[in-house]
């Protein structure tokens, strides 16, 4: 019952400003999900969508500014490190030019271009001040992704990003992650940074046998959080002659070995 009273509620497109009497109200994040969002005719559901991206993206664009030009100079003045924000997600439009005023870092990921006429991120819209990844802490792995996704979503990366010919294999396999992890060692931005579970999917021997073991964080799960451990010591490291030597040479052929 609690499950379907959950579920009843989570049909809400707007919720009552508190203290308003029923006056005000405000929109649900993401409420374009919903099934009371989907059933509506697609005029009303036009309208609601402006209304939406209008509350979330432009009205508060001076408060989220105004906020950040206080705080973020106090963080900038209190290391001498470069400092890498992650702009993912909803992300009002001021951040880009804060970020920017500000020499911080953006951060990029492969699949979640921030350019809606791509699906995938490309290299014409990666800013030299940023840094990119194969993905992060509340991301499946390259691995997880690429056989938890829709299969035509991996065909088109297989195919239009990789620049590869016939069926993807079901499977990440490690010529796949080679050829993932080089694209990113190529790209003309500052900084390039990888999970190491990413970097083991390169190598069949090394890497878990289980994909989803990989996993550090299901934000949508409480129960699911930071559970990564690495299952290699540092003694394993230094006998992986062959990986060695490979992600060596990549990055010397890429360049970024300074």
């Amino acid at each position: 019952m609690e499950k379907r009273i959950y579920r009843l509620f989570a049909e809400l497109l707007f919720f009552p400003e508190p203290g308003s009497d029923g006056a005000r109200f405000h929109p649900r994040i993401d409420f374009q999900s919903t099934h009371s969002f989907r059933v509506l005719p697609q005029e009303v559901q036009d309208r609601l969508a402006a209304l939406h991206h209008d509350y979330f993206f432009s009205r508060q664009e001076a408060f989220w500014r105004k906020e950040a030009m206080e705080k973020l100079p106090a963080l900038k003045t209190a290391t001498d490190m470069l400092i890498c924000g992650e702009d993912l997600g909803m992300v009002p439009g001021c951040v880009p030019g804060v970020m920017r005023e500000m020499g911080i870092l953006s951060l990029e990921i492969q699949r979640m271009s921030k350019n809606p006429s791509t699906e995938f991120l490309q290299e014409v819209d990666i800013p030299y001040l940023s840094v990119t990844s194969t993905s992060t802490h509340d991301m499946s792995t390259i691995r997880g992704w690429w056989e938890e996704s829709d299969r035509d979503q991996i065909r088109r990366f297989y195919h239009r990003e990789l620049g590869m010919l016939g069926e993807p294999p079901l499977q990440c396999e490690p010529f796949v992650a080679q050829l993932i992890i080089r694209k990113h060692l190529e790209w003309p931005n500052m900084w390039t940074v990888f999970p190491l579970q990413d970097l083991l999917a390169m190598d069949g021997g090394l890497r878990w046998e289980n994909p989803f073991d990989e996993r550090i964080n299901v934000p949508a799960n409480p129960k699911h959080y930071w559970r990564y451990r690495m299952h290699l010591t540092l003694e394993d490291f230094l006998k992986a002659e062959e990986f060695n030597a490979f992600l060596h040479a990549e990055i010397e052929k890429s360049g970024r070995k300074g």
